[in-house]
C-alpha cells in the first residue's frame, strides 16, 4: 500500500496538556507547566521508524520555552506550522488585533521557515475569515483548519474535500482569484452522516479498519488525505491527572492509550508527508 503515488499528509498540533479547549478553563496559570516536549523524542522516532514525514503545528510558547524544539523538528525532515502563540481560538474576543503580531513573533522564533497555518480547535469560520488576509501578508502558502463536517465545536460541512484555493470570501468554495491553499481534513460517511475522521478523538474511537477505508476511499478519488494528531495523544504519559467534568473527561480521554499503537499502524501501512512537501508538487 506504502508508494509515492499515495502520499498523504499529517500534521502533528503540537500543543501541551494544558491548550485543549475542554481542558484549559479548569487549569490556573499557576498549574500550567509545560511537559510535552519530554515527549518530542518519542513522536520523532515514530515518524523516522516509518520513513514518515509531518508538519508540526506548534503553539509559538513552547517553542520560547523550548527553542531547541525547532532545530530538532527540522533536522528530521519535518515542517514547522503555525498554531498561535498560545492556543487561541480565531473567533476568540479581540484576537483578530493581536494576531499578526503573533505571526511576526513565531516568523522570529522560526526564522521565517513556517509557511502552513492551523487554526485551534479548527476554528477558522465565517467570523474569523480575516485570518486569510493576514497569513497570505505574513508570506503563509496554506492553511489546514477547515473541517468538511458539522460537530457541536467546529466545522464547515459545505467546503470541498479536495484542496482548494480560499480566500476571506469564500471559505467553502474554491476561488479562481485565491493564492492560499486550503487542505480541508479528511472526512467519511458513518451510516449516513458525514463524520470527522481525520484524528484526534475520531482515530482514538473510531474502529482502525473505519479510518482506514476512509484513506483508501480518498486515495482511490485521487484526494490528498489530510490527518491531525496531538502531541499530548501520543504522549499521554505526560498529561498530569487533573479533575474535568464528565463530557471533557471522556472526548479528551477516551481510548488515549491507544492513539500511539493506532498511529504507528497507520504510518506502517500508508504513506505520509508534510504539507510543504505535498505543496511543493501541485
Amino acid at each position: 500500500m506504502r508508494g509515492k503515488k499515495d502520499l498523504n499528509l499529517l500534521g502533528i498540533d503540537f500543543e501541551d496538556w494544558y491548550h485543549p479547549e475542554l481542558v484549559e478553563p479548569f487549569v490556573s496559570e499557576k498549574e500550567r507547566k509545560p511537559t510535552m516536549f519530554k515527549g518530542l523524542d518519542k513522536i520523532l522516532e515514530l515518524l523516522r521508524r516509518n520513513d514518515s514525514q509531518a508538519t508540526f503545528f506548534t503553539v509559538g510558547e513552547l517553542l520560547e520555552s523550548n527553542p531547541e524544539m525547532l532545530d530538532k523538528i527540522i533536522s528530521g525532515g519535518h515542517e514547522i506550522g503555525f498554531h498561535t502563540m498560545k492556543h487561541t481560538r480565531l473567533d476568540s474576543s479581540n484576537y483578530e488585533l493581536k494576531f499578526e503580531k503573533e505571526l511576526k513573533e513565531f516568523e522570529k522564533l522560526t526564522s521565517g521557515k513556517s509557511l502552513g497555518f492551523r487554526a485551534p480547535t479548527f476554528s477558522l469560520n465565517k467570523k474569523s475569515s480575516w485570518v486569510i488576509d493576514k497569513l497570505l501578508r505574513n508570506g503563509y502558502k496554506y492553511d489546514s483548519s477547515i473541517m468538511p463536517a458539522k460537530t457541536t465545536m467546529y466545522g464547515i460541512p459545505t467546503a470541498p474535500r479536495s484542496p482548494y484555493k480560499i480566500t476571506s470570501k469564500n471559505l467553502d468554495e474554491n476561488d479562481p482569484d485565491g493564492t492560499l491553499i486550503e487542505f480541508p481534513l479528511m472526512v467519511s460517511k458513518f451510516f449516513g452522516k458525514t463524520i470527522p475522521a481525520a484524528g484526534g478523538f475520531y482515530l482514538r474511537s473510531l474502529p482502525l479498519k473505519f479510518i482506514k477505508n476512509a484513506i483508501k476511499s480518498y486515495q482511490y478519488q485521487e484526494i490528498p488525505t489530510s490527518m491531525y494528531i496531538h502531541s499530548w495523544e501520543l504522549t499521554p504519559e505526560y498529561f498530569p491527572q487533573i479533575k474535568l467534568p464528565i463530557k471533557n473527561k471522556f472526548i479528551t480521554f477516551h481510548k488515549i492509550q491507544k492513539t500511539f499503537s493506532k498511529m504507528n499502524e497507520l504510518l506502517e501501512e500508508f504513506e505520509f508527508t508534510s504539507f510543504n512537501r505535498y505543496y511543493k508538487k501541485i
